[in-house]
């Protein structure tokens, strides 16, 4: 999408690191969005006024298996030619409004890692997009910058998904469906259970119409986190924080000065599990 040196690139305040990675490493500025507080996607009611003429791009997490707002975030990007890729790392299958998570916006990449819902056996990752013209340079780019064999036109990577990963990936790609049925299941088990619980002492996570989650990840807000994860503990129940820090804490990112700017993904970030 020819983002580089001075752009900016809108993203969320609560993601994985990676998300962030991909605007800096092309010399780019990760502008940061806060996130919705029941869903930690980015929240399209303070997306617009974060963009700004240097604004090339929008990446939207559809975090832990939920779509994103994708209607609202895709009408603003529209409105001021902004482009859109979905960060679709945990949303193998999820749907928007009937349409799979991948095929809403301008691009959108899913990671193969052996813990996703599709997963390799080792690191992996796959871009998608209807434009033929940017299909060909995320190959080019990922093949040394070259699509002619030995023939470099510009600075590229070894970013090629590994044959016998693709096979793997082809072989369990029919019973992705019901996988994600069965995790479905689990979740259902999670909300019946948590009922008397929410939303006072456990925050569940909250389903809306429009959106059929995956649930890559089953994550709930509670106050006194550290009590509970020692809790379930003893008792054999294993648990994992996802964030513990948003982005904008992390030292590599301390350059930014965000610390403190994004309320509600700093809020989630200590009390998710």
């Amino acid at each position: 999408m020819n983002v580089g040196a001075g752009d900016e690139v809108i993203v969320p305040a609560q993601t994985f690191i990676a998300t962030w990675l991909s605007a800096s490493v092309v010399g780019a500025t990760p502008v940061p969005v806060d996130v919705d507080e029941h869903t930690a996607n980015l929240d399209p009611s303070v997306l617009e006024q974060a963009i700004t003429p240097r604004t090339k791009a929008i990446i939207v997490v559809h975090l832990f298996g939920r779509p994103a707002e994708m209607d609202s975030i895709l009408d603003i990007a529209r409105r001021h030619g902004v482009k859109v890729i979905e960060d679709a790392a945990q949303a193998h299958g999820a749907l928007w409004k009937g349409r799979k998570a991948g095929s809403l916006g301008d691009a959108a990449i899913f990671s193969f890692y052996p813990s996703k819902n599709l997963g390799a056996l080792g690191d992996g990752g796959m871009v998608c997009t209807s434009d033929e013209a940017l299909a060909s340079r995320a190959r080019q780019i990922g093949n040394y910058g070259s699509a002619e064999r030995y023939v470099h036109s510009e600075l590229g990577v070894n970013s090629r998904l590994d044959e016998l990963q693709a096979a793997l990936l082809r072989a369990k790609l029919p019973s992705l469906d019901a996988w994600n049925e069965a995790r479905a299941r689990v979740a259902r088990r999670y909300d019946e259970g948590l009922r008397e619980l929410a939303p006072h002492v456990i925050v569940p996570p909250l389903q809306v119409s429009k959106e059929v989650s995956v649930w890559h990840l089953y994550v709930i807000q509670v106050r006194h986190r550290d009590r509970l994860r020692t809790l379930l503990h003893e008792r054999g129940i294993g648990t994992a924080i996802h964030y513990p820090k948003p982005p904008a804490c992390h030292e590599a990112y301390s350059h930014l000065n965000l610390q403190g700017a994004f309320p509600v993904a700093e809020r989630a970030c200590g009390e998710e599990e």
